[in-house]
């Protein structure tokens, strides 16, 4: 279970940025896990961001245990450029989203990560990743993700979980 002092860990999937958007505006969407203070659970979440707006946490599960397994996905619509939804475990979750100008150029990701509000707290979590795939095409068309950069600040660790598998282990070092 993730222990978090100020502000919030996430394990997450998604495609976007903080300078993705139209005229490098924030625009995102994510779904994963994620915990706050004080809790005992995590909660399953999706997170949309669209230009000029603050972004948007729809709590799709409270009461996620540690250990459970879910399959996330974010993707785009085929035959609708810019328009993607949310899945989990094989359903969709969300209604279309429109993205403005995301259409062949954003990238996926799969982050764990922590927040603390700038107050300098340390937070510790551990979310695995496990066969990791990639859309091929809109819509669909998955395979194992092959090669991908990685973004590591100097208090996370990466792990991969076995040789040749698109698995691993992201973690804090607190």
């Amino acid at each position: 279970m993730p222990a978090v002092v100020a502000g919030h860990v996430g394990g997450w999937v998604g495609v976007g940025g903080t300078q993705a958007g139209p005229g490098g505006t924030a625009e995102w969407l994510q779904v994963g896990l994620a915990a706050f203070p004080g809790d005992q659970t995590m909660q399953m979440y999706y997170e949309v961001t669209l230009p000029r707006t603050q972004p948007r946490y729809v709590e799709l599960q409270s009461n996620v245990a540690p250990g459970t397994s879910h399959r996330f996905a974010v993707l785009e619509m085929r035959n609708r450029d810019n328009w993607w939804r949310v899945w989990v475990d094989g359903r969709p979750v969300s209604a279309p989203i429109h993205l403005p100008d995301s259409h062949g150029s954003w990238y996926p990701q799969a982050m764990g990560e922590s927040w603390n509000g700038g107050v300098g707290a340390c937070n510790s979590y551990a979310f695995r990743f496990a066969d990791v795939d990639v859309a091929t095409a809109d819509g669909g068309g998955w395979r194992p993700l092959q090669s991908g950069g990685k973004w590591q600040d100097p208090g996370t660790h990466l792990r991969s979980l076995a040789l040749g598998s698109a698995s691993f282990l992201a973690t804090s070092l607190a």
